[in-house]
C-alpha cells in the first residue's frame, strides 16, 4: 500500500484510516488535525518514541510545518517536546500511528524544548536546525504546488 502525502492540510470527519474505496469521501489523505493528535509516534521497529501532541501549519502557505512529539510524561523528569518536519513522518495506517526513522537515543539528542518555554518556529535559524537534524528539506525551500 503507498503510505499518503500528509502535507496537504485538507480535512477528514474523523472516519477510519483505511483505504476508501474512490468516491467515498475523506480517507487517510484527508484527515483532520484532531483525529492525528494524541496518535503514538514509533521508530521503524516499532519501538514507542512519543505521542504526537500538536500539529503546526504555516499559516501564510496553508502547509502542514512541523508535528510536535511529547518524550516521556508529562508530570516526569526529563518531559520534553521535538518538532519534528511533518515530511520526516509517515502515517501506518495499519496500525494507526506515526512512524520516525529516528533511534530513540537520536531523539532524545535532538534539538527539544520545555512544554512551557517553545521556540520560535517561524526563526529561520532554528527551522534551519531542525531541517539539517532529521535531514529534510525544509518546507519553505520547495514551490507551492499550482492551483
Amino acid at each position: 500500500m503507498n503510505e499518503p502525502d500528509l502535507e496537504t492540510g485538507d480535512v477528514d470527519t474523523g472516519r477510519s484510516r483505511t483505504e476508501p474505496r474512490p468516491g467515498t469521501g475523506p480517507g487517510p489523505t484527508l484527515m483532520g488535525a484532531a483525529t492525528l493528535v494524541g496518535d503514538a509516534v514509533c521508530d521503524h521497529d516499532g519501538n514507542s518514541l512519543g505521542q504526537l501532541k500538536e500539529i503546526m501549519l504555516d499559516t501564510r502557505t496553508g502547509r502542514v510545518a512541523y508535528a510536535v512529539l511529547s518524550s516521556g510524561t508529562h508530570l516526569s523528569v526529563g518531559y520534553r517536546l521535538f518538532a519534528v518536519p511533518w515530511r520526516a513522518l509517515r502515517l501506518d495506517t495499519v496500525n494507526k500511528r506515526f512512524v520516525l526513522d529516528v533511534e530513540k537515543q537520536r531523539l532524545d539528542s535532538a534539538p527539544g524544548f520545555d512544554p512551557d518555554r517553545w521556540p520560535d518556529m517561524a526563526d529561520q535559524t532554528w527551522a534551519n536546525q531542525i531541517h539539517s537534524y532529521y535531514g529534510t528539506q525544509p518546507y519553505y525551500d520547495r514551490p507551492l504546488p499550482a492551483n
